[in-house]
């Protein structure tokens, strides 16, 4: 959400940022209704104001026992009274207006983000490894003769129609050996704090990360009113709303593995073979919770933390800056990771890493308390993938793949896989 006093100090600087992402120009909309808001605060407390001074004057009138101007005020005071209710109704009117208004706008990107309108105006600034030269033609995870046991598609529509897969077997194990290994390098590594949170949210913890009110098509309810999440970026984040934790318990950094769910709406026809595009699907989850002042060199650091996870895994990536009209809306800066898929012949995204700035936190109401005793400041809120784990999951079944329809396993999950290194033709684990 964005800060209504920003808006009216410089309004023209939030419309040139409105207009990168390709939205017209929205100030004089928020200003209207907030200069009646406060029209009306204001209107109130003059009339309350008023109001205070003829119930002085209802006490000495019938303190020196004149009747007449006893009632007189105190009817003044009852039409006061009404006055006051009426103002105070329409300025939360005015307030909600003003709200809902503020949690439909995208935040407002960096000023180094580049601009244009999809994914072929994103700019890259890494790639490292080299995809791997086959001496045969290979072919995408899922027609791979070691996979296509243990990824049942038509078994997954049985269950739970499109878009659902049933893993089993090897393939199971690697997908389950995949999340551990990123959990534990992370932990062990990078220092992120493991947590286990619910995957049914309320609505408000929607709200708080920017999915609603504007993205409610995009996950799914249930009849009680809970959310799934559509990442635990929801749940992680949303542990400091309404909070106001100290300045030295900055930065907190968490990660998880969670159950997602998507309902993928507008995507149809997008991926619609194989595991890439999933209605329900795993990722392990990083959070960063900062002191504005360590937002950035944090992006950073989060960028590189699903990085080292791809090298390790010795799958080639490449890392781009999302441009203007390709970023999410609750972004100011996205890194998105794509990693290497032979049987598609390009690099796919797996993961993105963004800074959200006071964004979220306003949306939260989450701050931090001044080591220096000042106002409490709202924090910044950073989230990334770390990664997508069924998306992991395809790149090293492509990129492992062999002539003989076998897939070789990278070593840094051979312990996770009982010392086994491959996935032999027949399925089995060897």
């Amino acid at each position: 959400m964005h800060d209504i006093r920003a808006i009216r100090e410089n309004p023209a600087a939030f419309d040139a940022a409105l207009a990168r992402r390709g939205i017209a120009p929205m100030s004089s909309q928020i200003l209207e209704i907030d200069e009646s808001r406060r029209g009306k605060i204001l209107a109130a407390e003059t009339a309350q104001a008023a109001a205070n001074k003829a119930a002085q004057a209802i006490g000495a009138a019938k303190a020196r026992g004149d009747d007449d101007e006893f009632q007189r005020l105190r009817s003044e005071v009852a039409v006061q009274k009404a006055e006051i209710a009426r103002l105070n109704d329409e300025a939360k009117i005015e307030d909600s207006r003003l709200l809902s208004l503020l949690l439909e706008i995208p935040n407002l990107p960096h000023e180094d983000v580049p601009f244009g309108e999809d994914e072929d105006q994103n700019v890259e600034i890494r790639r490292w490894g080299t995809p791997r030269q086959f001496d045969f033609t290979p072919v995408e995870h899922f027609e791979i003769p070691a996979v296509s046991k243990g990824m049942n598609f038509d078994l997954g529509a049985k269950l739970s129609g499109s878009r659902f897969v049933v893993l089993s077997g090897s393939v199971a194990r690697v997908h389950r050996a995949l999340a551990q290994f990123m959990i534990d390098f992370h932990v062990e590594r990078h220092g992120l704090i493991e947590a286990n949170t619910p995957v049914l949210v309320r609505e408000e913890m929607m709200v708080g990360t920017g999915q609603l009110p504007k993205f409610g098509d995009d996950s799914y309810q249930t009849t009680n009113g809970w959310w799934l999440i559509p990442t635990a970026e929801v749940t992680l984040t949303n542990t400091v709303n309404g909070d106001v934790v100290d300045e030295v318990g900055l930065p907190r950094r968490f990660v998880a593995h969670t159950q997602c769910f998507r309902s993928e709406a507008g995507s149809a026809g997008r991926d619609t073979t194989g595991m890439l595009r999933q209605h329900q699907f795993e990722k392990v989850e990083m959070v960063s919770i900062t002191h504005p002042e360590q937002s950035e060199a944090e992006h950073e650091r989060m960028t590189n933390c699903a990085q080292a996870i791809l090298e390790e895994l010795g799958l080639p990536y490449r890392t781009v800056v999302l441009c203007t009209g390709d970023m999410g809306a609750g972004a100011r800066r996205t890194h998105d990771i794509e990693v290497w898929l032979p049987g598609q012949n390009t690099y796919r995204e797996i993961s993105s890493v963004s800074t959200c700035g006071d964004y979220q936190a306003r949306r939260m109401n989450a701050r931090f308390r001044p080591a220096d005793g000042g106002k409490p400041q709202f924090v910044h809120t950073l989230n990334g993938s770390g990664l997508a784990v069924g998306r992991a999951l395809i790149a090293v079944l492509e990129n492992g793949q062999q002539a003989d329809g076998s897939v070789t396993l990278p070593v840094a999950l051979h312990s996770y896989l009982g010392g086994k290194s491959k996935i032999e033709a027949n399925g089995s684990l060897s």
